[in-house]
């Protein structure tokens, strides 16, 4: 057997890999992570961290404007945006430093600086070379960017959220979950929002109702939205921007954010000189997540997939792979149901089979609809338009759920834990929830309409 400095180098230290490093150290694994930027990767830093903590504050609004329609409460209420990002940065800023700190004191050695693979065991690290019996690569994804004149003055999340002062005009390219939900909480902080989006609607992976009943709230809300167009240049002027599209649509706006997609960072890794099969959708695994060279594993954004990339799933690899080390999991990756969220407000939400896939096979589902807002107002803190629409297979099981709503997102994690253990409406009957919760009253609902 080789003499390798290390058991297991990791390329990456988002959650696509840092849960398996800590795993395999604590199994006594000698353990390395490569990191050329902040530890902890996008999510924490960069991503869905800050995005949650900018959005509190924004929800807190949204729930006051359903009150203050009944007149319950009155006054005017504004978020302060650049107190808001002095807080995002006293919260988010320490994260990657406590990290470290864990990997320090589990004993895994950070090495700093740009990962590339000299050969399958050897990974090249600022002028120094490290061998491993095994490598995974977990180096994430990155904002795409037009290449279009005037490239140079758009802008991505990255920058969006750590704005110090929010422009009184933003703009956004696309109209994808990024770019409605960071939309969606400019309007609300204050900003006049453009979206322009190539597509002939937004979010085609969500239940198509529930779509557009989002866009026409934040279309009545204020949002300007443009589909069917083709951004191709950015102008500057003596004050802002103008942003034009190929049909002669025109904005003038203060800031640009090219929220078009994102993509694979397999660049400069070496994968070509050692035979790691990659393609422009991500680096190519087999169902042991497993790249073209055996002993070097893939996870996270990075891979080519058809799961979600969403920073569950990359936990959910990077256990995975720590079992197939550790040789604790022999089998196929066995992916679970994966919720998925739309942070407008009101929220979005899915998880397990759609409604377009049950509608499609009347003989195997039936879709059930439940107003849910309406009969609990107490309950959902005066949303009357909250709804929920379920997927029941042949035997009367919960498979698949989408819902619009403020309660989505923990609704549909309860949900999903539902259709993974495959409760029986018998099975959740026996079970105590807390009552009066939006989430007991949505149950109660599921319950009978699974009974049918």
């Amino acid at each position: 057997m080789a003499d390798y400095q290390y058991d297991v180098i990791f390329v990456g230290s988002g959650h696509a890999n840092w849960h398996a490093a800590v795993t395999l150290r604590q199994a006594g694994k000698r353990v390395a992570v490569v990191e050329e930027d902040l530890v902890a990767g996008t999510c924490t830093n960069y991503g869905c961290n800050a995005k949650i903590l900018l959005d509190g504050p924004a929800a807190v609004l949204n729930q006051v404007h359903a009150y203050q329609k009944e007149d319950i409460i009155t006054g005017d209420l504004k978020i302060n945006w650049p107190d808001l990002m002095k807080y995002k940065h006293h919260v988010i800023d320490p994260l990657h430093v406590h990290l470290a700190q864990m990997f320090n004191a589990a004993g895994i050695d950070l090495l700093k600086g740009h990962g590339h693979l000299a050969d399958a065991h050897t990974v090249h690290v600022a002028g120094k070379e490290y061998s491993s019996e095994y490598l995974v690569l977990g180096t994430g994804q990155r904002p795409a960017k037009l290449n279009i004149p005037g490239k140079t003055y758009l802008h991505d999340s990255r920058d969006f959220l750590s704005l110090p002062e929010l422009p009184a005009h933003i703009t956004f390219i696309g109209a994808g979950i990024v770019s409605l939900e960071f939309a969606d909480l400019a309007r609300i902080a204050g900003a006049e929002v453009t979206v322009i989006e190539f597509a002939e609607r937004p979010l085609r992976a969500y239940y198509d109702q529930y779509v557009d009943k989002v866009i026409n709230v934040l279309k009545d809300a204020g949002i300007d939205f443009h589909f069917k167009e083709a951004v191709d240049s950015v102008q500057a002027l003596e004050q802002g921007y103008l942003v034009r599209t190929a049909s002669g649509l025109t904005v003038e706006t203060d800031y640009v954010v090219d929220a078009t997609g994102r993509v694979p960072n397999v660049e400069d890794l070496g994968l070509d000189e050692v035979g790691v099969s990659y393609n422009r959708r991500g680096i190519e695994v087999d169902n042991h997540l497993r790249t073209s060279q055996k002993n070097i594993f893939a996870s996270g954004d990075v891979l080519d997939k058809q799961i979600p990339r969403l920073t569950p799933t990359a936990t959910f690899e990077s256990n995975y792979i720590a079992a197939q080390i550790l040789g604790l999991d022999a089998g196929a990756i066995n992916y679970p149901v994966v919720p998925s969220i739309v942070f407008t407000l009101p929220r979005l939400a899915e998880t397990g089979v759609t409604v377009a896939e049950a509608e499609a096979d009347a003989a195997q589902y039936r879709v059930e609809r439940i107003t849910y807002g309406r009969n609990m107002l107490f309950q959902t803190k005066n949303e009357p338009e909250a709804e929920l629409t379920i997927i029941i297979d042949s035997k009367n099981k919960l498979v698949g759920a989408a819902i619009y709503g403020d309660d989505a997102p923990d609704l549909i994690n309860i949900l999903s834990l539902i259709i993974n253990q495959h409760l029986s409406a018998e099975e959740l009957s026996q079970m105590i929830f807390a009552f009066p919760s939006a989430s007991i009253g949505v149950l109660s609902l599921i319950m009978a309409a699974m009974r049918k």
